[in-house]
């Protein structure tokens, strides 16, 4: 078995043994652990009652955290014309259309963490599919990275806009902020996502709907939530 650092280890123990813990608690606990080096994130896991596997049960959206994600995220927009001085306006990282689209097929180029695209460069970034695909970089109009407002698009993104999808396993995995964050902020933060991952309940999704949560820093162990207590506070 891996071996734990002492901080690891300290934090550990300050867990009681089953425990579920109401969220604001969870976070009271996290933030009183002995700190690193380096500022963590603060992430959550969501448990779900659904099975990805069926289309009508899958759970994907995006949503802008009230106090952002606390992270510098590079954005690609693919655009050209008054959208691509707009893009830049907004302060996007990268704009252009083909000629990027040639970096990244050529020279494996992926300098960035969200990819925006108008609705007409979708026959460029299209030819991406197996690139951007995997790694959750494509476009899609669904969660606001297929639009002409890109202005609009670039300002949430840097704001704190967070794209969530469940995985194979019925989890999705979101980041909520950073332990250097006020309690209250990344508590508003969580409250935001978990509100919106409720409200996307699938029709489809019979039973228990959110049935584990749990939160943790970079280099800590999880915390479990109790997820009836959240549901209400929802």
């Amino acid at each position: 078995m891996p071996r734990h650092s002492k901080r690891y280890n300290t934090a550990a123990e300050s867990l009681e043994d089953e425990k579920l813990y109401g969220l604001g608690d969870g976070i009271g606990l996290l933030k009183g652990w002995p700190a690193t080096k380096f500022d963590e994130s603060v992430d959550i896991a969501l448990n779900l009652g659904v099975d990805p596997k069926h289309s009508d049960q899958m759970v994907r959206g995006a949503i802008v955290l009230p106090h952002g994600t606390g992270k510098n995220i590079r954005i690609l927009v693919f655009a050209k014309g008054d959208k691509e001085t707009e893009a830049t306006e907004a302060g996007a990282d990268y704009v252009g259309a083909e000629e990027l689209a040639k970096k990244i097929q050529d020279e494996g180029w992926l300098e960035f963490e969200r990819v925006i695209a108008t609705p007409d460069m979708m026959s460029v970034v299209g030819r991406l599919g197996k690139v951007l695909g995997p790694r959750g970089l494509m476009p899609n109009p669904k969660l606001g990275t297929v639009t002409q407002d890109v202005g609009r698009a670039v300002a949430e993104n840097k704001a704190g806009k967070v794209e969530y999808r469940v995985d194979k396993n019925g989890i999705i995995h979101s980041t909520i902020g950073k332990r250097s964050f006020d309690a209250d902020k990344l508590l508003a933060n969580a409250s935001a996502l978990i509100d919106a991952v409720i409200k996307a309940k699938p029709a489809a999704s019979k039973g228990i709907y959110l049935k584990k949560i749990s939160i943790s820093t970079t280099m800590g162990p999880g915390i479990q939530i109790d997820p009836s207590s959240v549901e209400k506070a929802a």
